[in-house]
């Protein structure tokens, strides 16, 4: 494919206050992306009993974007290499934007998910080639402070869905959710068309997108997420569904077996594992994974934790777990400060015993807490995760070599979701044995878990610290 045109800016990131525009239309189409994967999950009772859908049915609401986001990221993280990361973003943020305006008038169920799954086709490509546009935008002596930037509105998004429905339909309906898209997704458009970067170096030799690889990596991607889904929930009729379940998570391994050496023989693979070959990036997977696996066991767990166990009401435990966030946003700038000063890998290990250690005091929390003994627990976990993120997402996407800036970005936004994906599936594998309710045994075993995940996270970090850097991760953003 044709590459773009080389653009007169200079080879190193964006100057003033060119890097501030395009990292303000950055930021919206992320945390807008981000944030509609959870948006969506206080309205759905809602929205069954408006659309005449049980609760099963009205869950692909949710279902349908995740794994719309999950099975094309890496596929359009490649394309991004090929044809541009902003033709890339632009058409995504498009796409996000009419589905999101069919989905505000969609008049029955099946209308619904199938614009909920364009909208995730959108989505993935706004976060495909989301770090990738950061690292063209910022120099590479300040590529930390991007990085931190763009990690804050992450985790913050992520979080903050049911906060904002919350806010949304306590004055309007569901459609809502999706209507304030429209606006702001051309606000996006029309500014990042006039000040989003282009790629500056061209395409590996031999880089090509195949169709039969982007069918192999739909279809491992969606079978394993469905089959691990099913694998989560206990089923009232006996053994049947769980054998289903196996059945589709197997025939998902055996098709990434076949993807992943199809894979092995291609020059620039569309699943990256050149880059996993480099050690210091496959550790850094390894970091996100089990971090995110960490947060989201915690996420979910601990509403019912307060909810049930502690008594606490809807606005308390909302309150409550805001120190979560709130403590990532203080420490993400502080965070990209310190990038360069100290290793990443140290970074990472500090901030993940940090989030371990506060997930093991939550889960270690008497039958009756104080208010405040909650709220510093929850502010450890978030100060620790926000000294993680930034540090990890940055070695990420500058260990690998300038051309393959996309599949960086596609494989940082890939283990964002599959660590998230883990960690529901093992929640509700905890919640069909332990009740999460009650005497909130369940809730607190999955903060154990949680936290034992987060102390593999730090010790995958810290193992970094023994691992050389390649040598290209010194050509800083700009290749």
């Amino acid at each position: 494919m044709a590459q773009p045109l080389q653009p007169p800016t200079p080879i190193d990131g964006l100057p003033t206050p060119e890097r501030w525009h395009a990292m303000a239309v950055i930021i919206m189409g992320i945390a807008v992306a981000v944030l509609d994967g959870t948006i969506v999950n206080l309205a759905l009772p809602g929205i069954a009993q408006e659309l005449n859908a049980s609760a099963s049915e009205a869950i692909w609401v949710v279902n349908a974007y995740q794994i719309a986001v999950l099975v094309v990221m890496l596929p359009l993280a490649s394309l991004g290499d090929l044809v541009g990361y902003r033709r890339v973003y632009l058409v995504g943020m498009a796409v996000f934007t009419l589905s999101s305006l069919a989905a505000t008038f969609a008049n029955s169920l099946g209308t619904l998910i199938a614009a909920r799954a364009l909208q995730g086709l959108g989505a993935a490509g706004i976060m495909s080639v989301n770090a990738a546009l950061v690292r063209l935008t910022y120099p590479s002596a300040q590529l930390g402070r991007g990085m931190a930037i763009n990690s804050m509105v992450v985790a913050t998004s992520s979080v903050a869905g049911p906060s904002v429905a919350a806010a949304i339909l306590s004055v309007a309906s569901w459609p809502w959710l999706f209507a304030l898209n429209v606006p702001l997704g051309i606000l996006v458009l029309v500014l990042g068309y006039r000040s989003l970067p282009f790629n500056r170096v061209a395409a590996a030799a031999g880089h090509r997108l195949s169709v039969v690889d982007v069918v192999l990596n739909v279809l491992m991607f969606s079978l394993i997420f469905l089959g691990a889904d099913r694998l989560g929930v206990r089923d009232p009729t006996g053994q049947g569904g769980q054998s289903g379940a196996w059945a589709i998570l197997l025939a998902g391994l055996a098709v990434g077996f076949v993807y992943v050496r199809r894979q092995r023989t291609q020059a620039v693979p569309l699943f990256p594992i050149d880059l996993l070959r480099i050690p210091v990036f496959a550790l850094s997977m390894g970091t996100s994974v089990a971090a995110f696996a960490a947060q989201m066991l915690a996420y979910i767990a601990l509403p019912f934790l307060l909810l049930g166990a502690y008594g606490r009401s809807h606005i308390e435990a909302g309150l409550l777990i805001t120190a979560w966030p709130l403590a990532i946003v203080v420490m993400a700038p502080i965070a990209g400060r310190l990038i360069g000063k100290y290793p990443d890998g140290l970074l990472g290990g500090i901030g993940l015993a940090m989030m371990a250690a506060g997930l093991a005091l939550l889960a270690a929390l008497p039958s009756n807490p104080a208010n405040a003994d909650i709220v510093w627990r929850m502010a450890l976990c978030g100060l620790g995760f926000g000294l993680f993120q930034s540090p990890n997402n940055h070695t990420i996407v500058t260990s690998p070599p300038a051309h393959r800036s996309g599949a960086a970005s596609g494989m940082l936004g890939t283990a964002r979701l599959t660590g998230q994906t883990l960690g529901a599936v093992m929640l509700a594998a905890i919640f069909s044995v332990w009740s999460a309710h009650g005497d909130g045994r369940g809730p607190t075993l999955a903060l154990v878990l949680a936290a034992c995940c987060a102390g593999l996270a730090g010790v995958c970090s810290l193992l970094r610290l023994k691992t050389p850097a390649p040598g290209h991760a010194t050509h800083g953003a700009g290749g």
